[in-house]
């Protein structure tokens, strides 16, 4: 059975009745990093809960890859792969740049996915047909920008300061060459370069749900996404994403180093 757009919405509402009620109110915030601070709510929980359950009546035998609660029947060729809230960071601050991501893999490939923005009241996913946006303004089909040299392009990365090491210097060398750099808007950055409004995404350790969901998005607009020595996406890493195959085999050189 394909995925159907009108699934995609349910999962999107779904989760925004998790995720709104509790956006910019004073929530209980876990940390699961010792040493550091990776921030978790409930919101995040029951999100991923209420996708969970939705797939699980759909999909009974497909599996499910999600950051909150693990995974199961792992094994199989059909794969969910689920943020519930991409960008804690930004929700726990009241920044409406976070998204719930959910993708699907069919034997290791994703195949289709969605970026939903409730707060703002936007959805951009893909699926067998194409990349699409639905909000404010109506419904396209998303197409990236034709951006092919880097002095014209815009660049997206949450933080420099999660590039450790030598990669920070190649990073740097990276921004650079840019027009214009902008930092800290985790999900929503992919969502603009399929959406023709940026150039290029980079960030280095990626979890598969991190990116999953967003890969079908951006390459289905036309643009480019691998890891940093240019191998598929789907399994998380070094990411980096590009509107037009110039552009990205332009960044590569300096990712690279």
């Amino acid at each position: 059975m394909p995925v159907t757009v009108d699934f995609m919405r349910r999962i999107a509402e779904a989760a925004a009745a998790e995720t709104l009620p509790r956006f910019r109110r004073q929530n209980t915030v876990s940390n699961k990093e010792a040493g550091g601070f990776d921030p978790v709510t409930e919101a995040d929980r029951e999100a991923e809960r209420a996708i969970r359950a939705l797939i699980n009546a759909e999909y009974p035998a497909h599996g499910i890859l999600g950051e909150e609660h693990g995974n199961e029947n792992v094994s199989s060729s059909h794969v969910w792969v689920i943020d519930p809230i991409d960008g804690t960071r930004a929700y726990i601050s009241g920044l409406p740049v976070w998204g719930t991501l959910v993708g699907l893999t069919v034997d290791g490939d994703a195949v289709a996915g969605m970026m939903s923005q409730p707060f703002t009241g936007e959805l951009f996913y893909a699926d067998a047909n194409g990349s699409y946006y639905e909000g404010p303004g109506g419904t396209r089909k998303l197409s990236t920008r034709k951006t092919t040299s880097l002095a014209d392009a815009t660049l997206f990365t949450t933080t420099p300061a999660l590039f450790k090491g030598e990669k920070r210097a190649l990073y740097d060398r990276l921004e650079k060459q840019v027009r214009l750099a902008r930092y800290g808007t985790d999900c929503y950055a992919f969502a603009m370069v399929a959406a023709g409004h940026a150039d290029i995404v980079t960030d280095p350790g990626l979890q598969p749900y991190d990116i999953v969901a967003l890969i079908p998005i951006i390459e289905k607009a036309g643009g480019v996404v691998t890891t940093f020595t240019g191998e598929p996406a789907e399994k998380g890493g070094d990411i980096l994403a590009a509107a037009t195959p110039e552009l990205h085999a332009a960044a590569m050189e300096y990712l690279r180093g």
